[in-house]
C-alpha cells in the first residue's frame, strides 16, 4: 500500500511542478468527438465488478495491460473528428440470438468458474510450461499473495468505472500529492484511457503522472512498469523492455512489468526469448494475461494447435465479464485467421455477451461478417466501430468494404476512411506514437506509395518482426521494387505464422519475380487459409491466381 502524508504535510506543501497538468484533462483541442471517447464516468453503461473502482484508492494495484497489446495494432488514438458515418448500434437480428443465447448459458456457470477459479488456474500454469511451479505462493512487495492472481479486466477499461477512478484519483491526489503509489496508478489509468478511448493526448499526461511517481520515488515498480506500458503503448518498444526489466529487478513478481517484457520482446523479433519470458511469467504471475501472451507468442510460431489450446484453458477459468470478453475475442481472432468463420463468430458472440461495447469483439465479428458473405451487416458493424473508435485498423476495412460494395456514393465515403487514417497518424505522432508500422500498412495500398516505403524503412529499422518484414515487402512492392521485395516477404513467412495476407504478399512478389510456381503456392495457401482475408486483397489473388494458371 502506498504511504499516505498527514494532512500538516499536505496543507504546507510546495506548488508541484507538472502536477496540475497531470491531474488536468486533456485538453478540448484533443478531444474525438465520437461517441463515448470523452472522459466523463459513465462510459458504456457496463455493470461496475469492483475492478475499476479499485483505481479511486491509493492503495489500488494498476489496472493491467490487456494481452493484445502483443499483437500488432493501428494505434490507440483517434482523430479529432469522427467519420461521417451513421451511428448504427443495431447488431443483426441472427447475431442478436447468438448474443444473447451466450448470455443465458453464461450466467447459469458463473458461480461455478468463480468457484473453480483458483485450482483451474494452477493446474492451466501447469500446463502450459510442463512442469512450471504454480501452486502455492509468491512473495511481491513483502507479503505473499496466491499464484492465481486476479485477472486482468480490460472489459472495464472502456466503462465508466476507469473514468470515475480517474476522477477520485485525481481528487485524492489534489490533497495528498506525495503519493507515488496513486501518481503510478493515475499515470497507468491515463495509458489505458488513451488505449481505449482513442485518445493519444492522454499519453503526455500519463508520462507526466509517472514521471511524478519517479521523482517522489525513484526506482519503484510500478511507475517503473507503467513506463514500459506507455512505451510500448507508443510503440517504442525497446523502452519498452529496459523499462520492464528495470521493475522487476525491484519486483520480479509484478505481474505488469513481467507482462511488458513478454510484449517487448515479441514486438522487437525475438521470439524465442519472448518464449523464454513468457515461460518465466508462468512460474511467477500464472493467470490470464501472462496465458494469453503465451498463446499468441506459439501462434506466431505457427502453433495454433497448442494457442488455440491455451486460449480455451484460460478461457474455462475466467470470471470476470472483462476477462470473458477478452480471452474469448482473442479466440474468435485466432479462429479468424484460419478461415474458421461460424466459429469466429461464436467467440465473438460471446465476449459480446459478457461486454457488449468491447471493440476488438464488434470489429473482429465484422470482419467475420464480411468474410461469411453479410458484406452490409459488416458495414453497419464497422460504422458503429469506427464513429466511436476512429483507427487505422477499421477505418481501412471499412473503406475497402465501399469500395467492395461499389453502391452510389461509396468510392467517395471510402477515401473519407483513409483521410482519417492520416488525421489519426498525424494526432499520434503529436502526442508521441511513433506511427510508422500504421503509415506503411495504409499508404501502401490506399496512399501516399513513397511514404509508405519511407515508412516501412523506419520501422524496419528499429525492429525486425514478422509484421515489419511484410510491411517492408509490401511497401516495395508497390513501389515497384519486387527484387528487393522478396527476401522479406519471405521472411514474414518464415516462422510459420498462419496469416493469409501475408502468404498473399508473398505470392503477389513471388509471381512479380519471375517465380510462378511459388506465387501460385502462395497465393492458393492465402486462400485456402481465410478466403476471405481481406475485402480487395482476397479478390484480387484471386484474379492473380486465374491470370498466372
Amino acid at each position: 500500500m502506498p504511504p499516505r502524508t498527514n494532512d500538516d504535510e499536505a496543507e504546507t506543501r510546495p506548488p508541484i511542478p507538472g502536477g496540475d497538468a497531470a491531474l488536468a484533462p486533456a485538453t478540448p483541442e484533443a478531444e474525438p468527438t465520437s461517441s463515448g471517447t470523452g472522459v466523463e464516468p459513465g462510459g458504456s453503461g457496463a455493470e461496475p465488478d469492483g475492478s475499476g473502482a479499485e483505481l479511486g484508492r491509493p492503495e489500488a494495484k494498476p489496472v493491467a495491460s490487456p494481452a493484445e497489446s502483443t499483437r500488432p495494432e493501428s494505434g490507440a488514438g483517434g482523430p479529432e473528428t469522427a467519420p461521417v458515418v451513421p451511428h448504427s448500434h443495431a447488431s443483426p437480428s441472427g447475431t442478436d440470438r447468438r448474443v444473447a443465447a451466450v448470455r443465458r448459458v453464461g450466467a447459469g456457470g458463473r458461480r461455478w468458474r468463480a468457484a473453480q477459479l483458483v485450482g483451474c488456474a494452477a493446474l492451466l500454469a501447469v500446463a502450459l510450461t510442463g512442469g512450471a511451479i504454480a501452486v502455492g505462493a509468491a512473495r511481491d512487495g513483502g507479503s505473499a499473495v496466491a499464484v492465481a492472481s486476479s485477472a486482468v479486466d480490460p472489459g472495464v477499461l472502456g466503462s465508466g468505472n476507469l473514468d470515475a477512478g480517474i476522477a477520485s484519483l485525481q481528487a485524492h491526489l489534489r490533497s495528498q500529492p506525495r503519493d507515488f503509489g496513486s501518481w503510478a496508478t493515475l499515470g497507468l489509468a491515463y495509458v489505458e484511457q488513451a488505449r481505449t478511448k482513442g485518445d493519444p493526448a492522454r499519453y503526455p499526461q500519463a508520462e507526466k503522472a509517472l514521471k511524478r511517481a519517479l521523482d517522489l520515488s525513484p526506482g519503484n515498480d510500478q511507475a517503473l512498469a507503467g513506463r514500459a506500458a506507455l512505451a510500448a503503448a507508443r510503440h517504442d518498444f525497446k523502452d519498452a523492455l529496459t523499462y520492464a526489466v528495470q521493475a522487476l529487478k525491484e519486483n520480479p513478481y509484478s505481474e505488469r512489468a513481467l507482462s511488458s517484457r513478454i510484449d517487448a520482446l515479441v514486438e522487437l523479433g525475438r521470439y524465442a526469448e519472448a518464449d523464454g519470458a513468457a515461460k518465466t511469467a508462468d512460474t511467477r504471475k500464472p493467470g490470464v494475461p501472462v496465458f494469453t501472451r503465451y498463446a499468441y507468442v506459439h501462434e506466431l510460431r505457427g502453433d495454433v494447435k497448442t494457442a488455440r489450446r491455451v486460449l480455451k484453458q484460460a478461457l474455462s477459468v475466467a470470471t470476470s465479464r472483462g476477462d470473458v470478453a477478452y480471452v474469448a475475442a482473442q479466440l474468435g481472432q485466432l479462429a479468424w485467421n484460419q478461415g474458421e468463420y461460424p466459429t469466429a463468430l461464436t467467440y465473438y458472440a460471446r465476449a459480446l455477451a459478457a461486454d457488449e461495447n468491447y471493440l476488438p469483439a464488434l470489429e473482429g465479428r465484422a470482419r467475420a461478417q464480411a468474410a461469411s458473405g453479410h458484406r452490409d451487416e459488416a458495414i453497419k458493424g464497422l460504422e458503429t466501430v469506427v464513429s466511436r473508435y476512429p483507427l487505422p485498423g477499421p477505418l481501412v476495412e471499412l473503406g475497402e468494404l465501399y469500395e467492395a460494395r461499389g453502391a452510389a456514393g461509396d468510392k467517395a465515403r471510402a477515401r473519407d476512411q483513409y483521410a482519417l487514417v492520416d488525421a489519426w497518424i498525424a494526432l499520434a505522432r503529436a502526442n508521441g506514437v511513433n506511427a510508422d508500422l500504421d503509415t506503411a500498412l495504409a499508404a501502401a495500398d490506399h496512399g501516399d506509395k513513397a511514404s509508405a516505403l519511407r515508412a516501412a524503412r523506419a520501422e524496419w529499422a528499429r525492429r525486425h518482426t514478422v509484421h515489419t518484414a511484410d510491411a517492408l515487402a509490401w511497401a516495395l512492392h508497390v513501389n515497384g521494387r519486387d527484387k528487393e521485395a522478396l527476401p522479406y516477404a519471405r521472411r514474414a513467412t518464415a516462422t510459420g505464422y498462419r496469416n493469409a495476407a501475408f502468404l498473399y504478399h508473398r505470392g503477389m512478389i513471388e509471381l512479380a519475380t519471375g517465380h510462378a510456381e511459388d506465387g501460385r503456392a502462395c497465393l492458393r495457401a492465402a486462400l485456402k487459409l481465410n478466403p476471405g482475408f481481406s475485402p480487395l486483397g482476397a479478390a484480387r489473388a484471386r484474379r492473380a491466381l486465374e491470370a498466372a494458371q
